[in-house]
């Protein structure tokens, strides 16, 4: 799938929840979901500047495309880093860089986030497109 059709899909995920209790449970319940980050990875060299929880992302670059993993102390940025990966996961570094993430604002989150966790939130996004731009010329 594209990253713009990963998008859709949680947009329209997102659409079926009622109300925002739902909405954080949801993702929190992404957080639970997605596969710890052995210690090994939890690096300074990994962690992710800017947010108000700890959060470490690791990237990887296979086969022309860019893996993450990533974890983080508090549950729900752990929900938030899952919501992100599953878009630019195991996408190509041009695409990621050159991609609209139009769905944090469609879905609501931005202004339902904390404004701590609303830089946190575009931190994390911008060492995504960060690492794609470091590969962006890698074969």
């Amino acid at each position: 799938m594209t990253i713009k059709e990963i998008q859709q899909e949680i947009i329209e995920e997102f659409s079926m929840l009622d109300d925002w209790d739902s909405k954080y449970e949801y993702i929190i319940e992404l957080g639970k979901q997605q596969p710890p980050l052995p210690d090994k990875d939890k690096t300074e060299e990994n962690k992710v500047s800017g947010c108000q929880s700890q959060v470490w992302l690791k990237t990887e670059f296979k086969d022309g495309k860019l893996i993450f993993n990533a974890d983080s102390d508090a549950i729900i940025t752990k929900g938030l880093i899952a919501l992100l990966i599953r878009v630019f996961n195991n996408q190509k570094p041009e695409d990621i860089y050159n991609s609209d993430i139009t769905f944090l604002e469609e879905i609501g989150l931005m202004k339902h986030l904390s404004p701590n966790r609303s830089n946190g939130l575009l931190s994390m996004v911008k060492r995504i497109k960060m690492e794609a731009q470091k590969h962006l010329n890698k074969n």
